[in-house]
């Protein structure tokens, strides 16, 4: 099961940093936030990934680009008048990785339609790259498949400005709506499992996947919650930022499942 990384926004809220890199490019301890996310992803098997790029694109591809090499040991011999070049030992994730630049404007819906051709119609997982979250992915996976609905999101209960769902007592969604005020809600934490019928929700490049699509699976009862009770936190700040970052230095971060 593939997983899609929404990382092609402004970041403007973040714009300390987002005015030099991609908002999932900005680093918690000495990472960018999107790898931390790949690692969790990755702790329960699913490491082929996609990856919506937009604003600054080219240096999350640079960022990959260079990820092999960063991460082994090399010797560069130049004694033959060559570049020859021999890697000893390498330490990177048994990961693949599409990066697909799928424009500067684009609302997050349309930069889901865009890679359409890399899922086919397989059944695939989506999430967006500034926040990290320890739900267990593969009781969200069971979860999915055995309701049956085209999609399912991941809710947390904060009170934040984020999309906001009514959901029943069978788990259902009733409905959705985007952020007005400040609600003790439960809201949209991400972390979604999507069936391939997603695209025929999505009509262009000016759909916002948290309006049109997600309202209207909501209405027509194939919308599902799975409701998260442990950490969740986005990095939409300078403050966020810097609380993601004490935690990942305490060594305790709860985000992290896997093994160094």
């Amino acid at each position: 099961m593939k997983v899609v990384l929404l990382a092609g926004g402004y970041g403007t809220r973040i714009s300390e940093e987002s005015v030099f890199k991609p908002k999932p490019m900005i680093e918690i301890g000495e990472r960018p936030i999107l790898w931390h996310i790949m690692k969790e992803y990755a702790h329960y098997g699913f490491t082929e990934f996609i990856i919506c790029a937009g604003y600054k694109q080219h240096m999350i591809k640079e960022w990959f680009a260079d990820y092999f090499l960063h991460n082994s040991d090399v010797t560069f011999d130049f004694t033959s008048g060559e570049n020859l070049m021999e890697v000893h030992n390498q330490h990177c994730e048994p990961w693949k990785v599409t990066v697909v630049d799928t424009g500067l404007n684009t609302m997050t819906g349309g930069r889901i339609k865009r890679i359409q051709k890399y899922i086919g119609d397989e059944t695939f997982l989506m999430t967006y790259g500034d926040g990290v979250c320890d739900v267990d992915i593969s009781k969200l996976v069971e979860f999915h498949k055995k309701h049956g609905k085209i999609a399912t999101l991941t809710t947390v209960l904060r009170e934040e400005q984020k999309g906001v769902l009514n959901i029943g007592g069978d788990g259902a969604v009733r409905s959705f709506r985007e952020k007005k005020s400040l609600d003790s809600v439960p809201i949209n934490a991400g972390y979604m499992v999507l069936c391939p019928e997603i695209f025929s929700y999505i009509d262009g490049d000016s759909v916002s996947f948290e309006q049109h699509p997600l309202e209207k699976l909501a209405s027509e009862g194939e919308l599902m919650s799975y409701t998260h009770r442990g950490f969740w936190q986005c990095m939409d700040t300078k403050q966020e930022k810097t609380l993601l970052e004490k935690l990942w230095d305490s060594g305790h971060a709860p985000w992290k499942k896997w093994e160094d």
